[in-house]
């Protein structure tokens, strides 16, 4: 159990193989430092308080590569194959929950830096009574929409947010929105976009250092941070 609170579990997405970087290794098996952002991340995980067990949706090929990323974990951590789509890693991995998991926190490896505390935003987002919970930080700069290389319109700052993961759901509300997407072959980029339209879905505040490596300068920003803070 959570500390006063539903039973959470963790899935860890790190089956990405990180084309954009142009690595001959997927993505989340990468060194950033000493250790892979999958080793990273999992660390983030476990050491939220209200995360009794851990999912891994592993590169197809490497699970025992995955494995050995995250030994000595003090949770129970699953190791599976992850699917050609993020879509399908979730799916497969919700299939491994424990019965008695209520909550799941649905986390990119590939944002390594996902402080204990974040998770804990939104697991406890979701024991307040939403059906998710997604963290986001504000909108810096001037929004322009295009047509083409026209712009046609300026968004207002205070409608938007950048989403971030961890995301919480209650797990049988996920389930049943991953379950219609299937059908309906429906895709998106973020668990959230499958239920903010039928379901409550809350903001809780991100984390600017939880940045996402997707380019090689997000990874050798990575390596810096690296070289000063151990996760």
């Amino acid at each position: 159990m959570t500390e006063g609170g539903a039973r959470a579990a963790a899935i860890l997405l790190a089956a990405g193989a990180g084309k954009r970087l142009g690595a001959e290794r997927p993505k989340a098996l990468l060194p950033i430092g000493e250790r892979t952002m999958l080793a990273v991340a999992a660390a983030g995980a476990a050491a939220c308080p209200k995360i009794g067990a851990i999912v891994v949706a592993a590169p197809p090929g490497y699970e025992e590569e995955a494995r050995s990323c995250v030994e000595g974990l003090p949770v129970p951590t699953t190791i599976l194959t992850g699917g050609r789509t993020r879509q399908a890693s979730v799916r497969a991995a919700l299939t491994a929950l424990a019965a008695d998991a209520e909550i799941v926190a649905v986390h990119d490896a590939a944002r390594p830096f996902a402080p204990p505390d974040l998770f804990t935003e939104v697991i406890r987002a979701v024991e307040g009574g939403a059906d998710g919970a997604v963290p986001v930080i504000a909108v810096a700069d001037t929004v322009k929409r295009l047509d083409g290389v026209r712009v046609v319109d300026t968004v207002p700052r205070t409608e938007l947010g950048l989403a971030q993961t961890p995301q919480a759901f209650r797990v049988e509300v996920l389930r049943e929105a991953h379950d219609r997407a299937l059908a309906a072959e429906e895709k998106v980029t973020d668990d959230a976009m499958l239920l903010e339209r039928i379901a409550t879905i809350v903001a809780v505040a991100g984390d600017p250092m939880n940045f996402k490596i997707t380019t090689m300068l997000d990874l050798a920003r990575a390596e810096a941070r690296m070289g000063g803070v151990r996760a």
